[in-house]
């Protein structure tokens, strides 16, 4: 029998526009680029993945669209479920761009198993119904303006309200959002504006509000301030930004007690696993998150999802054009049941 073959790729740039403005620490976004590769077999199958290029780790929809071509020459001809070696030239291809290998890995990926008629996370020998249900993220506004959007989403039926903190007053916020969502299970996440006795200080009265834990509370290259923060505090620890590979785990296992999971930061399916693997090692529990992004490239996050213990995966709920549909997430609950074959990611007929 003659193995299957790439026959094809093509990409193209989109631009998103968010629902509402998007504010944390570092700033404010309005609409976010991604770059969408297709990749097809010689049997016609495509598989569709999505970068979505975050300039703090030194990305852009421009470095993407310009290494995209190199990467997919990797693969054009190639047996499409050698995905071993796939991901590993991509690695050698081009070692600094993470979300431009993502792209590539969740074509591929979507690809074989919809070749094999089966959803990826089946394929992966995963269980649908361990998937955590995700978080739903309140951008930094005003306190008043941030919990009528916690209202909102809670009317909505998410359970969970991921907070971003940072502010001038991270009390208030957090006050006015407890007053009209009591019962919301809440997570912080400062992407690393506090100083280490700024944190000590919040996670203090974090605590008291009822919160499950905060995400990178201090700089992403300070972990000896997340250490800190961690031995003198009484919530869990999360770090995203002082963990991007599975190489970093071992410096954070210390310094925290979750490890934040990103395809965009780790560079892909197989690579994203492994940082999974090395944290169970280290005795870490996980959260997989991303980026503002198209259901392109979450549809995949969410497959890996039963893996994990907190899901983070909103990114294509704050999009209001997404034009490709990916897996329901009902009142927050990711339902990979739902998807047929691959991960589930369609282009819109419409768009």
């Amino acid at each position: 029998m003659t193995p299957p073959a790439v026959a094809g790729t093509t990409f193209e740039r989109l631009e998103l526009s968010l629902k509402s403005a998007f504010t944390i620490s570092r700033g404010t976004t309005e609409a976010v680029e991604t770059v969408v590769v297709r990749i097809e077999d010689d049997s016609e199958t495509v598989g569709i993945g999505g970068a979505a290029p975050s300039a703090y780790y030194g990305e852009s929809a421009d470095s993407v669209e310009s290494v995209v071509p190199d990467l997919l020459d990797t693969i054009e001809g190639e047996n499409p479920t050698r995905l071993q070696t796939h991901e590993q030239r991509l690695r050698e291809c081009a070692p600094d761009d993470a979300a431009a290998r993502t792209a590539v890995s969740i074509a591929l990926h979507d690809l074989v198993a919809k070749a094999s008629e089966e959803p990826l996370y089946q394929r992966l020998g995963l269980a649908p119904e361990r998937a955590p249900a995700t978080s739903y993220t309140v951008a930094i506004d005003s306190p008043a303006g941030m919990a009528s959007r916690a209202q909102q989403i809670r009317q909505s039926g998410y359970p969970i309200l991921k907070v971003k903190l940072g502010s001038d007053d991270d009390r208030a916020r957090i006050d006015a959002i407890r007053t009209v969502a009591p019962r919301a299970r809440i997570r912080v996440d400062a992407n690393g504006d506090w100083t280490v006795e700024e944190a000590i200080e919040k996670v203090g009265w974090l605590a008291n509000a009822g919160v499950e834990f905060v995400e990178q509370p201090v700089p992403g290259d300070d972990i000896a301030g997340l250490q800190e923060v961690s031995e003198e505090t009484v919530l869990p620890i999360a770090a995203d930004e002082s963990c991007v590979t599975a190489a970093d785990v071992p410096t954070v296992a210390d310094a925290a007690d979750i490890v934040v999971v990103k395809l965009m930061k780790c560079g892909g399916i197989r690579p994203a696993i492994s940082q999974i693997e090395t944290a169970r090692a280290h005795g870490l529990e996980v959260m997989v998150g991303c980026m503002v992004e198209s259901n392109a490239s979450i549809a995949a996050a969410c497959h890996i999802a039963p893996l994990v213990e907190y899901a983070d995966l909103d990114g294509s709920l704050l999009c209001s054009d997404d034009p490709y549909t990916g897996v329901p997430m009902p009142e927050g609950q990711i339902d990979l049941s739902a998807v047929g074959r691959g991960t589930g990611v369609e282009r819109a007929v419409d768009s």
